[in-house]
């Protein structure tokens, strides 16, 4: 009896001294948000040591798709409307729960060396990478944009167009000099080590780039996701997205 009390007692002591498990944030978000995330995540940790975020980072079409064939999400965050509107329509995001997180801008990256200075110098070039467009919201922005400016057909019929999953590759392929530049986003552009803006895209070629993040019916029933979703909008998270170059709404 004494052997099996003092079983009970060690075993008790046991799981008083283990920490708690991690609670799991899963965090589906657009590629360009990546390191903008693992600090809000920094931040956010400092007074929840329990929580953890888990992130699954990708073109924002890609995300989208998975989340609808049942891969697990608590909150999407979106580099454009319509894929959030795509998983709304599929009740796979909570409609009430959607706001604007941030705001971003188009750009195109080149190695210092380039002499391109609008769009309008994009013919003279031999390489230019660009997102996917049916998966990247960045991809269509910049599709659209090429199109209004009337470019597109000719650079696609000269085959100049060198197409990238997200835009993490696509500032890959623009640092490593293997096209002659890349459009991206600005927030992307500015972590580039060995390339530079070579100039912004006119905001009025394209739709505005927002970024929305709204809550999955999983996550909408956790409290803790649904703190941390509040967080999102402090202020404490905008001097955070607006020090990775984001702008807020």
């Amino acid at each position: 009896m004494n052997k099996l009390l003092g079983l009970i007692i060690l075993t008790c002591a046991i799981l008083v001294i283990q920490p708690a498990a991690a609670a799991e944030i899963r965090v589906a978000a657009a590629a360009s948000l990546s390191d903008a995330l693992r600090a809000l995540d920094a931040a956010y940790r400092e007074r929840h040591p329990q929580m953890q975020l888990v992130p699954n980072l990708a073109a924002s079409g890609t995300l989208a798709r998975q989340i609808v064939a049942g891969a697990p999400a608590d909150l999407f965050i979106s580099a454009d409307r319509q894929w959030m509107d795509h998983l709304v329509t599929e009740k796979r995001i909570v409609p009430g729960t959607v706001r604007v997180l941030a705001q971003n801008s188009l750009v195109f990256l080149g190695r210092s060396d380039q002499t391109v200075r609008s769009l309008a110098d994009l013919p003279g070039l031999q390489r230019i990478a660009l997102c996917s467009p049916g998966s990247s919201p960045a991809g269509r922005y910049t599709e659209q944009a090429l199109k209004k400016a009337g470019l597109y057909p000719v650079l696609q019929q000269n085959k100049r167009l060198v197409l990238a999953k997200d835009v993490l590759q696509a500032r890959m392929y623009a640092e490593r000099g293997e096209v002659d530049g890349a459009f991206v986003f600005r927030t992307d552009a500015l972590l580039a080590k060995q390339a530079r803006i070579l100039f912004e895209v006119p905001a009025d070629l394209h739709e505005p780039v927002l970024y929305p993040v709204g809550l999955t019916p999983e996550g909408a029933r956790r409290a803790e996701v649904q703190e941390f979703f509040k967080f999102l909008a402090s202020p404490e998270a905008g001097r955070i997205l607006a020090g990775f170059g984001f702008m807020l709404p």
